[in-house]
């Protein structure tokens, strides 16, 4: 059954092997001309149906490398070589077959996220007995928000949900890096694609499949695998030369000589695998790679890019910052109280998706005041959310967008690292929360090893206020800070910023623009935004800026292993060639020869693979300096 199955994925190559074993049968039992008629009926129409192939691709304005194969093939059949022509054809067939099995080893990691893609959700039928936990099993797609899923022992969670038992264990190491188990209680959130712990535990669907956590690495997984990677234009960069170099030196081998067949004998050491087949392996191996360190790359293109990556930007909070705020003072406005401002802010902030919003509500969780539902809400990103609240209007944001809105605003004094959100009721101001966000304990690292490998200026663009971002700026030696701007703001400076190609890392919806607009986008997907995902070329699965430097590091290993494949099939081709001049490489034996140069270039392409990924330290003293006196001072902030 298996060897049929191959035989329909490799008809060609089959048919050769089979055609292949007559001819030499009949050669030993002495009937050559039979089997020399039949390798040249075959050979024949191989070349008639490469050589139609071909003239298609150049009447579509692509050179390939195709045309060595064909001359190499006639050439042999003229010279009466039909084993030599037979071999080519084997190697030209057989290629096809050696790249699948290489890009199946190379593609692994991507393979295996996708191998792992939840496919059965166990809904319970009767949700409101908590005794039961009868169960019907759809397909993940099926499952619709407020199902209640039954999860057993060791399942992967099927949809993003919350957890209605009471606790749980899940192993989200797949989806966050995180190798110890995550700890849930009731009411916590449970991704789709997290391994369930030891004990069943219910979870309420709150999204459907398509729209969870895992689903979205899986298409951006399946993106990455269907785009192609640059390595057609790689290789002909070097067809249009490579073949006049084989072509001059088998020309100049046959008038030198006076022998037809050491035309041949040159050129079946000519053939084109190695550019054809190693280099698009080499790339696939950077894309299985990226994804086993955390990063999913869309395409072979972005991980060329990488690799060639000049300058950087980032945004600041929740991306060079740690993204989880720690409200520090709510300072309300009489006749506000305190509890009064953080709970209508709370319950406004639960329809933002910005990362200060979660610092307000886990503020006010933390204090056990009530987030209340809103009737209407609405949020204007870069300033702010707008939600009626028991008949009122909340707004909370930045301090221009609420001056706009309210009468009365006072500026709050903010120290180093500091922001505030501003709060208004029904067009009165009604108070400021102080909030903290402190730098990631690796942005330090991060920033110094892209400057000492050639990747400069690093520059921070925000929408924070101009305090708060030089505070954070000075903490991680970024000295280029573009603070207090506006989503267009930040794409005008991304698309000024020199020199090329330039690299943006961002997480917000805000971000989405310039992350589209950059030479290569990076999002920090562990807990950005959707937007900013599909936005972004590459999308960082755990919650780690180190993956950043993991991922150029990749570009530029992978980019280095792809040429010097290219340049060892070249090499050795070249070499053997000069050899075969001089009539010591028969054709058949050359086209043998070939065969071991395309596999040493494959081997060497699947080192993409492989090698040792940086290792930042990360000390203290560069990761949070004194504030200077200039960052300590307070101006106007605003809302990131």
């Amino acid at each position: 059954m298996r060897v049929l199955q191959w035989f329909r994925q490799y008809p060609i190559l089959a048919m050769t092997i089979v055609v292949g074993v007559v001819v030499v049968a009949l050669d030993l039992a002495g009937t050559g001309p039979v089997a020399m008629w039949i390798a040249i009926v075959y050979v024949s129409l191989i070349v008639l149906w490469t050589a139609i192939g071909m003239i298609r691709d150049i009447l579509r304005g692509h050179f390939g490398l195709d045309i060595l194969a064909v001359v190499a093939m006639v050439a042999t059949l003229a010279v009466g070589e039909y084993l030599a022509s037979l071999i080519i054809v084997l190697m030209l067939s057989g290629g096809e077959a050696l790249e699948d099995f290489a890009a199946r080893r190379a593609k692994r990691e991507l393979t295996s996220l996708l191998d792992r893609s939840p496919q059965i959700a166990h809904v319970i039928v009767n949700p409101g007995d908590e005794s039961s936990d009868e169960a019907r099993d759809v397909a993940a797609d099926e499952v619709r928000v407020g199902d209640v899923l039954l999860v057993r022992p060791a399942e992967l969670v099927p949809v993003d949900g919350v957890l209605r038992s009471e606790a749980g264990s899940f192993d989200e190491s797949s989806l966050t890096g995180e190798s110890l188990p995550a700890e849930k209680s009731a009411g916590d959130e449970v991704l789709s694609g997290s391994v369930n712990g030891p004990g069943a535990v219910r979870v309420q669907a709150t999204q459907t499949s398509a729209n969870s956590q895992y689903q979205q690495i899986v298409a951006l997984v399946r993106d990455a695998q269907d785009s192609r990677a640059p390595v057609v234009r790689l290789a002909d960069r070097f067809a249009i030369p490579f073949t006049a170099v084989s072509l001059a030196i088998a020309g100049i081998a046959w008038a030198v000589s006076g022998e037809p067949s050491r035309f041949a004998e040159v050129l079946v050491l000519a053939t084109p695998c190695p550019l054809l087949i190693a280099a698009p392996v080499a790339f696939l191996g950077g894309l299985s790679r990226a994804a086993k360190a955390g990063v999913i790359v869309k395409g072979g293109a972005v991980i060329e890019q990488l690799a060639r990556i000049r300058s950087a930007t980032f945004d600041k909070t929740g991306t060079l910052t740690a993204g989880r705020p720690q409200l520090e003072d709510v300072r309300p406005h009489a006749p506000f109280t305190a509890d009064e401002v953080l709970g209508l802010a709370a319950s406004a902030e639960q329809y933002s998706s910005h990362v200060l919003a979660d610092g307000v509500r886990r503020a006010a969780a933390e204090r056990g005041i009530p987030v209340l539902p809103a009737s209407e809400a609405s949020e204007v990103a870069t300033n702010g959310v707008t939600a009626v609240i028991e008949g009122r209007t909340v707004v909370v944001g930045k301090p221009a967008y609420i001056a706009s809105l309210a009468d009365g605003v006072v500026t709050a004094e903010l120290g180093p690292g500091q922001v505030a959100a501003y709060v208004a009721v029904d067009g009165v101001f009604a108070g400021s929360l102080v909030l903290a966000d402190d730098p990631r304990p690796e942005a330090a690292a991060v920033v110094r090893w892209l400057g000492e490998h050639g990747i400069a200026p690093v520059a921070m663009l925000t929408g924070d206020a101009s305090t708060t971002a030089h505070s954070v700026a000075a903490q991680l030696g970024i000295t280029e800070v573009h603070a207090e701007l506006l989503p267009a703001d930040k794409v005008a400076l991304a698309a000024a910023m020199r020199p090329r190609p330039m690299m943006m890392v961002g997480d917000g919806v805000n971000d989405a623009p310039v992350l589209a607009s950059a030479d290569v986008g990076i999002a920090m997907g562990a807990k950005g935004s959707t937007a900013a995902g599909d936005a972004a070329d590459a999308v960082i699965l755990k919650d780690s800026l180190t993956k950043v430097v993991e991922a150029v590091a990749i570009g530029r290993h992978t980019l280095r292993v792809a040429y010097t494949a290219i340049w060892i099939g070249i090499v050795l081709s070249v070499g053997l060639m000069l050899v075969a001049t001089t009539g010591l490489i028969p054709a058949v034996a050359g086209a043998l020869i070939q065969e071991l140069v395309d596999l040493a270039t494959i081997l060497y392409a699947l080192r993409a693979l492989t090698g040792t990924l940086p290792t930042l330290e990360v000390d203290g003293a560069a990761a949070s300096p004194p504030p200077t006196a200039a960052a300590a001072a307070a101006v106007e902030p605003r809302r990131p």
